[in-house]
């Protein structure tokens, strides 16, 4: 199973980019499904999450400006992300928490994460 995550780069503050990220491979299902983001000095943080419920969830820090959505048809998501600042600047993690496709039967596999993809915002 891969998470193929594009769209990062480089913006100035006030700018905006877009993030799109695709689940590919045996998967049964996907319970939860978003972006987390890695800055400097800070650990790894959910920033938009579709939980297991559908519902939204943002990071207060990302609140009003980032945008999640999805296609559950073809198990993306994209992280519309406006009125970039500094401290946005830092790698973009897509994840989810999904069932994988055994042999056996669906084996569940929380905290999936793919590889990053970098987003440097400049004052």
């Amino acid at each position: 199973v891969q998470l193929q995550a594009s769209g990062g780069g480089s913006v100035q503050a006030g700018g905006s980019l877009r993030l799109s990220c695709t689940a590919n491979g045996k998967i049964a299902s996907i319970n939860s499904m978003g972006w987390g983001r890695r800055t400097p000095g800070k650990s790894r943080e959910l920033i938009a999450t579709f939980n297991t419920d559908g519902n939204i969830v943002y990071a207060d820090s990302v609140k009003g400006r980032f945008t999640i959505s999805r296609d559950r048809a073809k198990n993306m998501v994209d992280l519309q992300m406006r009125s970039l600042k500094p401290e946005d600047t830092g790698t973009y993690y897509c994840h989810m928490d999904f069932y994988y496709d055994d042999v056996d039967g669906p084996s569940p596999f929380p905290h999936y994460w793919g590889l990053g993809t970098q987003v440097t915002v400049s004052s």
